[in-house]
Formats: C-alpha cells, sequence, structure tokens
C-alpha cells in the first residue's frame, strides 16, 4: 500500500514538473517580444518541451530525413532547454568549419569524453592548452612516422593473416576489428604493450569502451556499472603507462612509437608532459582512430565483395603495383594504390563512424541557403551537422545511396564540385581529423595483403547499420569465405 502511495506520489510530482514547464514555455511565448531576428525555422513537435527529444532519440538521422525536404538546410530543433540548429549542406557549414575557437567551440559539448580521457588533457583544458596538444598528435603522425608506422602495420597483417588456414570461413567484422586493435598497440601504444600486456591493455580499453553509452553524453558521471568499470580501467591504465614511462626514462630507451613521441614532447613554455596526460592523449588518439579503421575497413571489404566489378579493379591495381615494385608494401607503395583509395573513401561517404558533429555557439552568426534564404543562429545555441546525412545529399553526390568510387575519380570529382566541406567523413577546417592519412594507410595495409594472398565470397546477408551505437557501425557479423591463393602477376 505505502509502495502505492509513494508512486502516487512521483507520478503527481512527475506531472507537476511537465505542466510547470509547458506553462512557462506558454507564457514566455506570449509576453517576450518577439525577436527581429531571421531565426531558423524550427521543427514540430509533441508533446511540447520533450517533443524534441523525444524526435532525437528516435534517431537523428531519421529526424533529418523527415525535416530536410521541409525546413531546408538550417533549421533548429528544441530540446528541452537546449537549442540544436542544424547546417546541413556545403552551402551552409563554412562557418561551423572555419570558425575560431572564440565564435564556436568543441569543449562544452564534448566534455562528457573527459572521464575517459581522463583530466588535464582535449576537453578538459582551455583552447590554447588544447591547441599545443593537437601539436604533439601532428608530430606523432608526420610523414616520416608514417613511414615507420607502415612498416609495423604490415607486418602486423602478414603475422595475423598467417595464423589462417588454406581456406575457411569467418568473421570479417570480428577479424579486422582485432587486427586494427594489434596494430594500434604497436604503433601506438608502444612494443612494451604488444609484446607483453596486449591482453590485459586490451581488456582494459574494452572497459572504457563500454563506459561511452548514450546516457554518457548527458551524464557522464552517473554511478552506473559501466561507469564503475570505465573508472576503474582508467586507473589500472593510468598505472600500467606510468611503469612504461618510468622504465624508458630510467633506461635511456627509445622506441619508434607515439608514446615515445608524447614523452618527448614539450609545450611553449618549455615544460614536459606528465605521465598522466601521455596516458590520456594515448587513449584519446586509440579511440580516435580504432572505430574509424576497424569499421570502415569493414564496410570496405563488404561492398567489394557485393560488387564483384570494383573487387576486380583493386585487384588489377594490385597486379600493376606488383609489376612495378614486387613484393614490397611500404608508405610510398600504399601510396599509388589510387583505386582502393577511392574504395575506402566512399566506404567512409555512405558510413561515417561519427554521425554527428557538434559546437557551441558563442555569439550571433547568419548563414546564407543554397537558395539565398539568410537565417541568424543565435549565440547560446549548439551547432550541429551530420557527416552522415551530408554526405548523401543529390545535389551534390549522383544517385548518393549508391556505392560508386569512381565517383572520385579525375574528371568526376563529385566531392569537389560542389565547393569545400561537400565531404566531411573526417570533417574539415579548424578541426579536421589528424588521424586521415593514418586510418588510410592503414586500412590499405590490410586490404592489399587481403587481396594478395586470398579470394573472398560474402556468404552472409549484406550487412546492415548498428545505429545503436555511439560510434555507427556495422551491425552483427560479417561472414566471408576464403581461400588462400598468391596474386600471380604476367
Amino acid at each position: 500500500m505505502e509502495i502505492e502511495i509513494m508512486d502516487s506520489k512521483f507520478l503527481n510530482v512527475g506531472l507537476l514538473i511537465v505542466a510547470t514547464l509547458i506553462a512557462a514555455k506558454l507564457i514566455s511565448a506570449l509576453i517576450m517580444p518577439k525577436s527581429a531576428k531571421r531565426l531558423p525555422p524550427v521543427i514540430k513537435a509533441f508533446p511540447p518541451v520533450i517533443g524534441g527529444l523525444l524526435r532525437f532519440l528516435k534517431g537523428p538521422i531519421i529526424m533529418l530525413k523527415e525535416e530536410y525536404p521541409k525546413l531546408g538546410s538550417v533549421f533548429t530543433l528544441n530540446l528541452v532547454n537546449k537549442n540544436i540548429t542544424f547546417l546541413i549542406g556545403p552551402e551552409v557549414s563554412a562557418h561551423f568549419f572555419k570558425a575560431p575557437e572564440t565564435d564556436l567551440s568543441q569543449q562544452e559539448v564534448y566534455r562528457f569524453n573527459v572521464p575517459t580521457f581522463g583530466p588535464g588533457v582535449v576537453f578538459d583544458v582551455d583552447y590554447s592548452v588544447r591547441q599545443e596538444q593537437f601539436r604533439f598528435f601532428t608530430e606523432a603522425l608526420r610523414a616520416s612516422k608514417l613511414k615507420s608506422y607502415v612498416d609495423q602495420m604490415v607486418v602486423e597483417a602478414q603475422d595475423y593473416f598467417s595464423k589462417w588456414g588454406e581456406s575457411g570461413e569467418v568473421d570479417l567484422k570480428y577479424e579486422l576489428e582485432h587486427l586494427i586493435i594489434l596494430t594500434a598497440s604497436r604503433c601506438l601504444l608502444g612494443q612494451e604493450v604488444r609484446d607483453q600486456l596486449f591482453d590485459d591493455v586490451s581488456a582494459l580499453f574494452h572497459d572504457l569502451d563500454n563506459g561511452m553509452q548514450p546516457i554518457s553524453v548527458m551524464f557522464p558521471y552517473l554511478p552506473i556499472p559501466c561507469h564503475r568499470r570505465r573508472d576503474r580501467a582508467r586507473k589500472k591504465l593510468a598505472e600500467i603507462f606510468a611503469r612504461i614511462i618510468c622504465s624508458r626514462k630510467s633506461s635511456g630507451k627509445c622506441e619508434n612509437d607515439m608514446l615515445q613521441c608524447f614523452i618527448d614532447s614539450k609545450y611553449k613554455d618549455g615544460r614536459a608532459t606528465t605521465e598522466g596526460e601521455v596516458t590520456g592523449l594515448l587513449i584519446a588518439a586509440l579511440f580516435a582512430g580504432q572505430h574509424t579503421s576497424s569499421i570502415t575497413s569493414t564496410w570496405t571489404g563488404a561492398y567489394l565483395l557485393r560488387y564483384k566489378e570494383f573487387f576486380s579493379a583493386v585487384v588489377e591495381e594490385q597486379k600493376t603495383v606488383m609489376k612495378k615494385h614486387g613484393e614490397n608494401v611500404d608508405h610510398d607503395v600504399l601510396s599509388e594504390m589510387d583505386v582502393l583509395h577511392r574504395c575506402i573513401k566512399e566506404a567512409l561517404r555512405l558510413h561515417p563512424p561519427l554521425i554527428m558533429l557538434l559546437r557551441q555557439s558563442h555569439g550571433d552568426f547568419s548563414v546564407t541557403t543554397q537558395d539565398g534564404k539568410e537565417y541568424d543562429v543565435p549565440k547560446g545555441h549548439i551547432v550541429a551537422t551530420s557527416p552522415a546525412f551530408a554526405n548523401r545529399l543529390p545535389h551534390i553526390y549522383k544517385d548518393p545511396d549508391s556505392y560508386d568510387p569512381n565517383r572520385f575519380a579525375p574528371g568526376r570529382d563529385e566531392d569537389k564540385l560542389a565547393g569545400q566541406f561537400s565531404y566531411i567523413s573526417f570533417g574539415g577546417g579548424r578541426h579536421g581529423c589528424l588521424g586521415e592519412p593514418f586510418a588510410y594507410l592503414q586500412i590499405k595495409a590490410i586490404w592489399s595483403h587481403l587481396l594478395r594472398n586470398f579470394e573472398f565470397e560474402l556468404i552472409s546477408p549484406f550487412p546492415e547499420i548498428d545505429w545503436n551505437a555511439m560510434v555507427v557501425g556495422v551491425k552483427g557479423k560479417v561472414m566471408v569465405r576464403y581461400k588462400r591463393r598468391k596474386l600471380v602477376v604476367d
């Protein structure tokens, strides 16, 4: 009886809160003076106050598909106590990608990453410090470093696939995920982790990964089991890397990996990075690259096995490259694989792992749509664009939902004809992805090995998109039948 009374009280309180919010919204709409600003159209949602949130939770891409034809390329969603203004398409996205941090910032909208990355790095520091930390990433990914990373990628691929039999059936998604984390361990986390601590570190990163749930965006410190496991894993990783860093410094040992780059990095004032900062930067680097590479390599394989003409094209390219360079695969050889590059790029166009990019607006700004309409986006709005939706706009891409790598071939260049920011799978402008070259090289190294040594057949249905994941990937297994064979060059 007491439980029923308590439930009734909670229900009544909840209804009273909702009714109060609705009343406040209606009153403010009636008494507040009309703005002279040319505000973007607002998505209609029911019930008031929480209707926008319900539309968004149903799926942002579903909502964009419904509203873009009606409202155009600029519109606002009322999300309880926040307003999100969407800018869809290159014509209205320039300010989103080019604006200085004082106008549009990342920090406020991405602070939910702080428990995962840790204190003192990326979104837990002000912009000037973050820029210096991004400089550390840039130095760790410069061309000379990438060349040495490629050698490690090739060795990892050769070693991993040498364990396959003469023929068999595998889940391509699982195999590529596992290989990507092995490669990342060698190139980013260091030889100590790869050779001695891989299983331990891999399990800890798994707990970190699973600690990033949709609810974590709104309540990153909510005391729920997955967050507790995340926090324990973060603490243990910090201890592991502290020991490795201390060992390297005391022995004078110097390795060719991203860990060493971060250990050697210095801020402009001469201060060296701390052990905590090095750990946080490594976690951020792995999170930024691991999902993108494993998801994109899986989609690339699925599309190549579905469309035989493109599979034949990348095999022929391998033959051409092998005639010139033999069995050798290095940074420069991978850079010559333009056909494979376009196949990867097209998979990324259709399936960018990050479906939403966000900024916080610190000042009013105006945008002009393709048909000449002008809108004022107010200070305080969250500003968003969507690679998953913008990459399929029909006025930019012919047959946008079809897989056609040749759309990027010389003479067509569909992503360039409509102007800058027509292709935003890696973001762009001030905050473009620093790891884009690394990702392409990693996926090329894997698929060049597979194309040279195996025949494949897709035996499961073509995969669906896993919209429920924080980083949108491939749903279910991608089963393939393989047979070992050496590619013959005439």
